[in-house]
């Protein structure tokens, strides 16, 4: 759309849209900011909450130079539109904050708070009839997991968790692609991390930043039988009895944890 929210300029609708009589210039009794942007009420809105600069609002539009031609307008083509306040022209970021629900405005924008002369683009002031629709937040964006928490059910294994004779316990986290399992000798190159049942994190390539590679002859038995299970770019969580694991002879005891992605069967 014109107004250079995202995209580039449209072609305008067929069906014009009457520039108004002011479209020359501000009138006299227009509202104006220290940066220039001149504006007036045309239908007053509904309460006292304005858009946030980072707000997604919904709007219909008409945006005219000051010679009185139209290049651009959602109500000409019928339908309102969404996008981020902070994605537009600055003439735009700037008025549409000053807007509340149900409020059309007015706006004589400056060159500079425009196209500032881009190529393809409305030169020179430019007026735009905006509505404000409605307006919220933008969604919150996903936090990221903290890999040294352990998971809920580190104590023990949930009901739905599998079990071998041998005693160990797994759960798949993430499919992964083909037929290839590793055997008891293969060069593994994995992710993981490893919880004590009381949530206590020991060890973690994920939290070091760096795969870890080794044969899987050289691991803990729980290890050698589990990876065998896998394949290339699964991810497992496998609940390791301590028969299994370092049997009291290790850096840590009892039963463990671990979440495992095997990343390569080398």
């Amino acid at each position: 759309m014109a107004l250079a929210a995202v995209a580039s300029a449209q072609t305008p609708s067929s069906t014009a849209i009457p520039a108004p009589e002011d479209v020359a210039a501000p009138p006299a009794d227009a509202e104006k900011t220290a940066s220039g942007l001149a504006s007036k009420v045309l239908t007053p809105g509904k309460g006292e909450t304005h858009p946030a600069k980072t707000d997604r609002v919904t709007v219909h539009y008409t945006g005219w130079t000051t010679d009185g031609k139209m290049f651009d307008s959602s109500v000409a083509s019928g339908k309102p539109v969404t996008f981020p306040l902070d994605r537009v022209i600055a003439g735009w970021t700037e008025g549409v904050q000053l807007m509340v629900t149900g409020e059309k405005r007015r706006f004589w924008i400056p060159e500079e708070l425009a196209y500032k002369g881009k190529e393809g683009r409305p030169s020179g002031m430019l007026v735009f009839d905006v509505e404000l629709i409605s307006f919220a937040a933008p969604p919150p964006k996903p936090t990221p997991s903290d890999p040294t928490k352990a998971p809920d059910d580190v104590k023990r294994p949930p009901d739905d968790a599998k079990r071998t004779l041998s005693g160990l316990s797994y759960k798949i986290l993430k499919p992964g692609a083909g037929g290839r399992h590793p055997t008891a000798t293969s060069s593994v190159t994995v992710h993981y991390s490893g919880w004590t049942t009381d949530g206590k994190l020991f060890d973690s390539s994920v939290v070091n930043g760096k795969p870890a590679t080794f044969p899987l002859n050289r691991v803990i038995p729980g290890w050698t039988e589990g990876v065998q299970l896998m394949v290339e770019g699964e991810k497992r969580r496998f609940w390791i009895p301590e028969s299994l694991a370092y049997a009291g002879n290790g850096p840590v005891s009892g039963d463990l944890v671990f979440d495992i992605e095997l990343i390569k069967i080398n």
